[in-house]
Protein backbone atom coordinates (compact mmCIF):
# COMPACT_ATOMS: atom_id res chain seq x y z
CA UNK A 1 0.00 0.00 0.00
CA UNK A 2 2.84 2.40 0.77
CA UNK A 3 3.81 2.33 -2.90
CA UNK A 4 0.65 4.31 -3.67
CA UNK A 5 1.45 6.98 -1.10
CA UNK A 6 5.01 7.18 -2.41
CA UNK A 7 3.72 8.66 -5.67
CA UNK A 8 0.48 10.28 -4.49
CA UNK A 9 1.27 12.36 -1.45
CA UNK A 10 -1.62 14.81 -1.45
CA UNK A 11 -4.45 12.49 -0.42
CA UNK A 12 -6.80 12.67 2.54
CA UNK A 13 -7.07 10.38 5.55
CA UNK A 14 -10.35 9.04 4.14
CA UNK A 15 -8.70 8.20 0.83
CA UNK A 16 -5.82 6.47 2.61
CA UNK A 17 -8.32 4.38 4.54
CA UNK A 18 -10.13 3.46 1.31
CA UNK A 19 -6.91 2.42 -0.43
CA UNK A 20 -5.92 0.40 2.63
CA UNK A 21 -9.25 -1.43 2.57
CA UNK A 22 -8.85 -2.48 -1.07
CA UNK A 23 -6.58 -5.43 -0.29
CA UNK A 24 -8.93 -6.85 2.33
CA UNK A 25 -11.95 -6.54 0.03
CA UNK A 26 -10.27 -8.02 -3.04
CA UNK A 27 -8.64 -10.88 -1.16
CA UNK A 28 -12.00 -11.76 0.37
CA UNK A 29 -13.92 -11.59 -2.90
CA UNK A 30 -11.18 -13.30 -4.88
CA UNK A 31 -11.69 -16.43 -2.80
CA UNK A 32 -15.32 -16.53 -3.99
CA UNK A 33 -15.01 -15.13 -7.53
CA UNK A 34 -11.59 -15.11 -9.16
CA UNK A 35 -11.26 -11.59 -10.64
CA UNK A 36 -7.55 -11.06 -9.97
CA UNK A 37 -4.98 -13.75 -10.73
CA UNK A 38 -3.57 -15.57 -7.71
CA UNK A 39 -0.11 -14.22 -8.49
CA UNK A 40 -1.33 -10.64 -8.84
CA UNK A 41 -3.41 -10.52 -5.67
CA UNK A 42 -0.20 -10.44 -3.61
CA UNK A 43 0.99 -7.47 -5.68
CA UNK A 44 -2.38 -5.74 -5.87
CA UNK A 45 -1.05 -2.26 -5.14
CA UNK A 46 1.75 -2.40 -7.72
CA UNK A 47 0.11 -4.30 -10.57
CA UNK A 48 -3.45 -3.02 -10.25
CA UNK A 49 -3.86 0.03 -8.02
CA UNK A 50 -0.74 2.01 -8.95
CA UNK A 51 -1.03 0.88 -12.59
CA UNK A 52 -4.59 2.24 -12.66
CA UNK A 53 -3.49 5.51 -11.09
CA UNK A 54 -0.97 6.11 -13.88
CA UNK A 55 -3.86 7.77 -15.71
CA UNK A 56 -3.91 10.40 -12.94
CA UNK A 57 -0.28 11.26 -13.76
CA UNK A 58 -1.42 12.20 -17.27
CA UNK A 59 -4.62 14.03 -16.33
CA UNK A 60 -6.47 15.21 -13.24
CA UNK A 61 -10.21 14.81 -13.78
CA UNK A 62 -12.28 17.89 -12.99
CA UNK A 63 -15.10 18.03 -10.51
CA UNK A 64 -18.27 16.94 -12.32
CA UNK A 65 -16.40 15.13 -15.09
CA UNK A 66 -17.86 11.85 -16.40
CA UNK A 67 -15.57 8.89 -17.04
CA UNK A 68 -16.46 5.42 -18.33
CA UNK A 69 -14.25 2.40 -17.61
CA UNK A 70 -14.82 -0.20 -20.34
CA UNK A 71 -14.03 -3.85 -19.60
CA UNK A 72 -13.40 -2.93 -15.98
CA UNK A 73 -13.04 -6.54 -14.80
CA UNK A 74 -12.79 -6.36 -11.03
CA UNK A 75 -12.83 -2.57 -11.10
CA UNK A 76 -9.56 -1.42 -12.67
CA UNK A 77 -8.71 1.30 -13.43
CA UNK A 78 -12.07 2.72 -12.34
CA UNK A 79 -12.13 2.07 -8.59
CA UNK A 80 -8.62 3.39 -7.73
CA UNK A 81 -9.37 6.48 -9.86
CA UNK A 82 -12.77 6.97 -8.21
CA UNK A 83 -11.09 7.04 -4.79
CA UNK A 84 -8.61 9.65 -6.01
CA UNK A 85 -11.25 11.81 -7.73
CA UNK A 86 -14.35 11.74 -5.47
CA UNK A 87 -15.98 14.64 -7.35
CA UNK A 88 -15.78 12.81 -10.70
CA UNK A 89 -18.52 10.40 -11.79
CA UNK A 90 -17.34 6.95 -12.90
CA UNK A 91 -19.35 4.39 -14.87
CA UNK A 92 -17.77 0.91 -14.82
CA UNK A 93 -18.92 -1.49 -17.54
CA UNK A 94 -18.16 -5.18 -18.09
CA UNK A 95 -19.88 -7.94 -20.03
CA UNK A 96 -19.21 -10.53 -17.30
CA UNK A 97 -21.82 -10.39 -14.57
CA UNK A 98 -19.77 -11.95 -11.77
CA UNK A 99 -17.10 -9.29 -12.20
CA UNK A 100 -19.67 -6.50 -11.89
CA UNK A 101 -20.96 -8.21 -8.73
CA UNK A 102 -17.47 -7.89 -7.23
CA UNK A 103 -17.24 -4.26 -8.39
CA UNK A 104 -20.55 -3.44 -6.68
CA UNK A 105 -19.48 -5.15 -3.45
CA UNK A 106 -16.10 -3.38 -3.39
CA UNK A 107 -17.75 -0.02 -4.13
CA UNK A 108 -20.20 -0.60 -1.27
CA UNK A 109 -17.41 -1.74 1.04
CA UNK A 110 -15.46 1.44 0.34
CA UNK A 111 -18.50 3.70 0.65
CA UNK A 112 -17.94 5.20 -2.81
CA UNK A 113 -20.86 7.33 -3.99
CA UNK A 114 -19.38 8.39 -7.34
CA UNK A 115 -19.39 4.97 -9.03
CA UNK A 116 -22.08 3.07 -10.89
CA UNK A 117 -21.51 -0.34 -12.46
CA UNK A 118 -23.29 -1.93 -15.42
CA UNK A 119 -23.30 -5.53 -16.58
CA UNK A 120 -23.43 -5.31 -20.35
CA UNK A 121 -21.64 -4.37 -23.54
CA UNK A 122 -20.34 -0.86 -24.07
CA UNK A 123 -22.28 -0.62 -27.34
CA UNK A 124 -25.48 -0.75 -25.26
CA UNK A 125 -24.55 2.28 -23.14
CA UNK A 126 -26.56 5.35 -24.13
CA UNK A 127 -24.57 8.22 -22.66
CA UNK A 128 -21.51 10.35 -23.36
CA UNK A 129 -18.39 10.93 -21.27
CA UNK A 130 -15.41 13.25 -21.07
CA UNK A 131 -13.05 10.30 -21.13
CA UNK A 132 -13.16 6.55 -21.72
CA UNK A 133 -10.54 4.63 -19.72
CA UNK A 134 -9.49 1.00 -19.96
CA UNK A 135 -6.70 -1.51 -19.49
CA UNK A 136 -5.97 -3.08 -22.89
CA UNK A 137 -9.23 -4.95 -23.45
CA UNK A 138 -8.85 -4.87 -27.25
CA UNK A 139 -6.74 -3.53 -30.11
CA UNK A 140 -7.12 0.25 -30.39
CA UNK A 141 -8.92 0.01 -33.74
CA UNK A 142 -11.60 -2.21 -32.19
CA UNK A 143 -11.81 -0.23 -28.95
CA UNK A 144 -12.10 3.07 -30.82
CA UNK A 145 -14.99 1.66 -32.86
CA UNK A 146 -16.78 0.59 -29.66
CA UNK A 147 -16.53 3.94 -27.89
CA UNK A 148 -16.16 6.70 -30.51
CA UNK A 149 -19.83 7.72 -30.20
CA UNK A 150 -19.68 7.77 -26.38
CA UNK A 151 -17.36 10.81 -26.10
CA UNK A 152 -18.85 14.20 -25.22
CA UNK A 153 -18.21 17.12 -27.57
CA UNK A 154 -18.04 19.62 -24.66
CA UNK A 155 -14.41 20.13 -23.60
CA UNK A 156 -13.61 20.73 -19.92
CA UNK A 157 -10.00 19.52 -19.53
CA UNK A 158 -6.49 20.38 -20.69
CA UNK A 159 -6.42 17.19 -22.76
CA UNK A 160 -9.03 16.80 -25.46
CA UNK A 161 -11.88 14.44 -24.67
CA UNK A 162 -11.28 10.87 -25.74
CA UNK A 163 -9.60 7.63 -24.74
CA UNK A 164 -7.02 7.11 -21.98
CA UNK A 165 -5.75 3.57 -22.50
CA UNK A 166 -3.31 1.59 -20.37
CA UNK A 167 -1.24 -0.62 -22.67
CA UNK A 168 2.22 -2.19 -22.84
CA UNK A 169 4.79 -3.14 -25.45
CA UNK A 170 5.53 -1.74 -28.89
CA UNK A 171 2.39 0.06 -30.10
CA UNK A 172 3.81 1.40 -33.38
CA UNK A 173 1.80 -0.88 -35.63
CA UNK A 174 -1.37 -0.77 -33.56
CA UNK A 175 -1.45 3.03 -33.53
CA UNK A 176 -0.28 3.53 -37.14
CA UNK A 177 -3.73 4.76 -38.21
CA UNK A 178 -4.12 7.08 -35.20
CA UNK A 179 -1.83 10.02 -35.87
CA UNK A 180 -3.27 12.08 -33.00
CA UNK A 181 -2.47 9.45 -30.34
CA UNK A 182 0.10 10.49 -27.75
CA UNK A 183 2.06 8.03 -25.61
CA UNK A 184 3.02 8.66 -22.00
CA UNK A 185 5.60 6.04 -20.80
CA UNK A 186 4.87 5.01 -17.23
CA UNK A 187 8.62 4.83 -16.58
CA UNK A 188 8.44 8.66 -16.59
CA UNK A 189 6.27 8.49 -13.48
CA UNK A 190 7.21 5.27 -11.65
CA UNK A 191 10.64 3.68 -11.12
CA UNK A 192 9.55 0.05 -10.60
CA UNK A 193 10.56 -2.46 -13.30
CA UNK A 194 6.93 -3.50 -13.77
CA UNK A 195 6.23 -0.21 -15.55
CA UNK A 196 9.21 -0.24 -17.88
CA UNK A 197 7.30 -1.03 -21.09
CA UNK A 198 3.86 0.22 -20.05
CA UNK A 199 2.18 3.39 -21.29
CA UNK A 200 -0.90 5.54 -21.14
CA UNK A 201 -2.20 6.24 -24.64
CA UNK A 202 -4.27 9.40 -25.07
CA UNK A 203 -6.39 9.36 -28.21
CA UNK A 204 -8.62 12.41 -28.78
CA UNK A 205 -12.01 11.45 -30.19
CA UNK A 206 -13.75 14.09 -32.30
CA UNK A 207 -17.46 13.59 -32.92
Amino acid sequence: MEIVFKYFTNISAKQKMQYAKLAELYKDWNLKINVVSRKDIDELYLRHVLHSLAIAKVLSFNSGAKVMDVGTGGGFPGIPLAILFPETQFHLVDSIGKKIKVVNEVVAGLGLTNVKATHGRVEEVNDTYDFIVSRAVAQMETFHRWVKNKVSTKQNHELKNGILYLKGGDLTEELADFSTAKLYPLSNFFTEDFFETKKVVHLPVIN
